[in-house]
């Protein structure tokens, strides 16, 4: 798998690599700003952008805006967001320009290689990676009506690994439930939230965010 890193932080960027090139990624280029990201992906044969949101010259929403720029002209290359803070606001308005071949997570997990290296295959292999922290904070936030209450413990553990982009299976190895009990738990947990019951993992995954940001 071919990776660009976009950072300008040199520090990071270096950690990173070092990570994926021991994992047996190939690490193609490394770059510290917007333009220099465009540049490096522009007719080559890229796999993954792993991107911080915050770059020169500003170190507002560069990163950002490179990741929606390459989803829209290189659909075919995946895009990991890389965050210091939790936004959840972010997180969202790069999920809903769909939920193939994305993640969004915070720079203290990328620390982590096998979360690292489990997100980038995820992303890979066209599935959608979100930060926990990002899914707990959508998740426990206050309404007025909060159907959310309706659902059983089981059911809010499985909706938090399900807004994470994890595959049923991946649920069922999680919570140590057999296939069957978490394909249940789904069916009662979108019947309460009144949420479409669709086979497509990355529609599921969009459902939810959808509801969530309501």
């Amino acid at each position: 798998m071919r990776i660009v890193l976009a950072d300008d932080s040199v520090l990071l960027r270096e950690g990173i690599a070092r990570m994926l090139t021991d994992a047996d990624f190939e690490v193609v280029a490394q770059v510290g700003d917007a333009d220099a990201l465009m540049t490096a992906i522009d007719g080559v044969d890229v796999d993954l952008a792993i991107v911080d949101i915050r770059m020169p010259p500003t170190r507002t929403t560069e990163g950002l805006v490179a990741a929606a720029t390459i989803r829209e002209t290189r659909p075919e290359i995946g895009v990991l967001v890389l965050s210091e803070h939790l936004e959840t606001h972010y997180a969202i308005e790069l999920l809903t320009r769909g939920t193939e071949r994305v993640g969004y997570l915070l720079k203290d997990r990328v620390t982590d290689v096998a979360e690292l290296v489990d997100a980038v295959r995820r992303i890979a292999a066209g599935g959608s990676v979100i930060d926990p922290l990002v899914v707990a904070r959508l998740v426990g936030r206050r309404r007025e009506r909060n159907p959310l209450d309706d659902l059983t413990e089981r059911e809010h553990d499985v909706l938090a690994l399900m807004a994470e982009g994890r595959s049923n299976q991946a649920i069922s190895d999680r919570m140590f439930l057999s296939p069957k009990t978490v394909e249940s738990h789904i069916r009662s947990m979108f019947s309460k939230l009144e949420l479409e019951d669709v086979p497509a993992d990355n529609r599921r995954v969009l459902s939810v965010l959808a509801y969530l940001r309501r």
